[in-house]
């Protein structure tokens, strides 16, 4: 006889539910293209940690509700942040939370990405081991474009899926790509028509809810290791230079010009 499946969180921007032993997790802020707030942010990090220790799943797909993964950050929220540069150390606390849980995490984590994924719902994408995306969907790390540096967690992972050379090239401009190209690089697994997606995704959990599990999630354990060993030598870093970025003018510039629809015009500082 096995214990019962703990309950599920009852989250305000992310929705949980079992099928099987499958978890699904979708963020749930569908009327603002699942941009990240503050409360959809903490959300993540209760999230995860659950997916990780919950003992009534083995396989975990990670989703967006409507028509985006996530669009990154809410701009509303990014403009609060800039007024208020010291709100934004609770953010990088627990940004660095929801990198570190979803790389300990050892059960499989596909990302079903229904649509576009920009900033950090680019970092959650492709954070997880497997990703599915729906044809015409983008995806992409514009933080310069904000004026800001890519620090929760763009600067560990894209280099670990396309290489240095691609990763910088991508990083350093903001450059959003279609998931066919994101595909033919290997930035992602797979781009399917979105009217395939879900079969496609559902053939790939049961496949592995088939598998033998306990050698399914050390052999993850093994492949993330270095991932770990990178996300532990970078994350401070990257926060603590993200932190910075939030108090420059290019960053207040950045927010502007995306508010009056125009190119930024940034000064350096």
């Amino acid at each position: 006889m096995t214990d019962a499946a703990p309950a599920l969180l009852d989250l305000q921007t992310i929705g949980m539910e079992r099928e099987g032993r499958l978890l699904r997790i979708t963020l749930n802020r569908a009327e603002a293209l699942n941009a990240v707030n503050l409360q959809l942010h903490d959300d993540l990090a209760e999230a995860m940690w659950f997916a990780q220790v919950d003992t009534g799943s083995d396989v975990i797909v990670l989703t967006g509700a409507g028509r985006a993964f996530s669009a990154g950050g809410d701009l509303e929220h990014i403009e609060h942040n800039a007024r208020n540069p010291h709100l934004f150390d609770h953010e990088t606390r627990v940004a660095k939370r929801i990198v570190t849980t979803l790389l300990d995490i050892d059960k499989p984590v596909v990302c079903r990405m229904n649509g576009h994924a920009v900033g950090l719902g680019a970092t959650l994408a492709l954070l997880c081991d497997v990703i599915f995306a729906a044809e015409g969907a983008k995806i992409g790390d514009p933080h310069v474009g904000l004026g800001l540096v890519a620090g929760d967690g763009g600067a560990v992972i894209w280099a670990q899926r396309i290489g240095l050379t691609r990763a910088k090239q991508y990083l350093l401009t903001g450059e959003l790509l279609t998931a066919a190209k994101a595909a033919e690089i290997g930035l992602i697994n797979e781009c399917v028509p979105a009217a395939e997606l879900d079969a496609r995704v559902d053939a790939f959990c049961s496949r592995l809810l088939e598998g033998a599990m306990v050698a399914i999630r050390a052999t993850k354990i093994l492949t993330n290791l270095e991932l770990k060993r990178l996300a532990t030598a970078v994350m401070d870093a990257g926060i603590a230079y993200e932190s910075v970025s939030v108090r420059t003018a290019d960053h207040r510039e950045g927010i502007q010009a995306l508010k009056e629809k125009r190119k930024p015009r940034f000064i350096g500082r």
